[in-house]
């Protein structure tokens, strides 16, 4: 991926004494969504990718009148929709995820497998065309190119199917950026029924951005016999035809979806370190469906984005810039707390008090602040008035302004 600018920066800096304290003053911290890589081997349709195309204080008040924000236009199914909610947040596709949100997502898969989506997928137009790839199971051991690539959060992965014309195809796209280019990897399909294409693997390129021709992949198909061949069901296709949800024959799950939820690709673009801004333009565009009250506020947040550029001084606005790690829970009482660890045994915490102020804003005040080292505690200077606006918040992603700067929150617990 390549370098950020200095007003999108997301890899954690851990900062001594009063500049790690000045940043418990303040609703921000950053967290890192560290990819992983490791040498590409010989592919699998394990793991599903796509066709390589020739295509931002205030004394509180009480009475103030509430915003309602929330998604964008709905136009899947509550199954559908569950499912979608579940995923928010998961990290590689499904290599980082907690075992909890693990089984919300499996609950919910198969919740849709259940349900009748359209009857006979692979015989229908539907299924056909570019799928980009949300999630999937088993991603450190389906296959030699999940491993490789699929957990890689700044990498793009698509499949796309075409079973109605003369030269039938299931193609596997990771794409590494917009710049660099991508790998794509073909075989040949054929309907099996009406949930299962067979396929066999028979070529594989790199195209790079900066190179006239295609590189070959590095793997004789032809040498692999029946390893180059496998199976692919579509156990769910939308009616809509958005979602897709299918199983391999290596026994691993692919959930996948025609038109990305919009917080998907926030999180995506957080991850890329790119196009960040206007992610959150288009999440921030539809305003409608969730009241901002402290109800909707209370849970524990972690920091995901800041738009904050670095500075010198040790102000709380630089230092949260900076990004330190944070993790922050709101009571519906009121009650705040910043907590950050800097150094191992070593954490910092601030408490404050949040209020609403007007029809998007909060009162943000730190009063109090504790340093513990080990198992001795040691009082923290801390304080400050700041105000908050919320410009988009759902039970998932928050998006607020703090001092003119955006910040991109994702909701760990909800309430607290």
């Amino acid at each position: 991926a390549r370098t950020q600018a200095t007003n999108e920066r997301r890899a954690p800096i851990l900062l001594p004494g009063a500049m790690a304290a000045a940043a418990l003053a303040t609703p921000t911290g950053l967290l890192k969504l560290p990819p992983s890589y490791e040498p590409p081997s010989s592919p699998s349709f394990g793991t599903t990718y796509g066709r390589h195309s020739r295509r931002r204080p205030r004394l509180c008040r009480r009475g103030a009148p509430l915003l309602a924000v929330a998604a964008g236009e709905v136009s899947y199914t509550e199954p559908e929709e569950a499912l979608l909610e579940a995923l928010v947040g998961v990290q590689g596709r499904g290599r980082a995820v907690a075992p909890r949100q693990l089984q919300e997502v499996e609950s919910a898969v198969q919740t849709l497998e259940a349900l009748e989506g359209v009857p006979d997928p692979t015989n229908s137009s539907l299924i056909e065309g570019s799928w980009k790839l949300i999630f999937t199971t088993r991603p450190g051991t389906a296959s030699p190119i999940q491993r490789t690539f699929v957990g890689v959060d700044s990498f793009s992965v698509f499949q796309e199917v075409y079973l109605r014309t003369d030269d039938p195809r299931v193609v596997n796209v990771v794409r590494f950026s917009e710049t660099v280019g991508e790998l794509a990897v073909q075989a040949e399909a054929t309907i099996n029924d009406g949930k299962r294409i067979l396929f066999r693997f028979d070529r594989a390129a790199f195209a790079f951005k900066f190179l006239p021709f295609k590189v070959p992949y590095p793997v004789p198909f032809r040498l692999l016999g029946d390893e180059a061949k496998g199976w692919l069901d579509t156990t769910y296709l939308s009616r809509s035809g958005n979602i897709r949800i299918s199983r391999g024959n290596k026994g691993t799950t692919f959930v996948l979806q025609k038109s990305a939820d919009p917080r998907q690709m926030l999180l995506s673009a957080i991850s890329a370190g790119t196009g960040v801004k206007e992610a959150i333009d288009d999440l921030t565009s539809s305003k409608k469906g969730v009241v901002v009250d402290m109800n909707t506020l209370a849970g524990e947040w972690q920091l995901l984005w800041a738009s904050q550029s670095e500075s010198g001084g040790g102000s709380w606005s630089s230092v949260a810039s900076a990004g330190l790690k944070d993790f922050q829970t709101i009571k519906e009482d009121g009650q705040l707390k910043n907590l950050v660890n800097p150094f191992p045994g070593v954490s910092l915490s601030a408490r404050g008090n949040i209020c609403k102020t007007g029809n998007n804003t909060f009162g943000v005040s730190m009063n109090e602040g504790v340093t513990q080292v080990g198992g001795v505690q040691f009082p923290l200077e801390t304080g400050g008035e700041f105000v908050m606006e919320i410009l988009y918040i759902d039970n998932k992603i928050r998006i607020s302004s703090l001092n003119q700067h955006k910040l991109v929150h994702l909701r760990i617990v909800n309430k607290t």
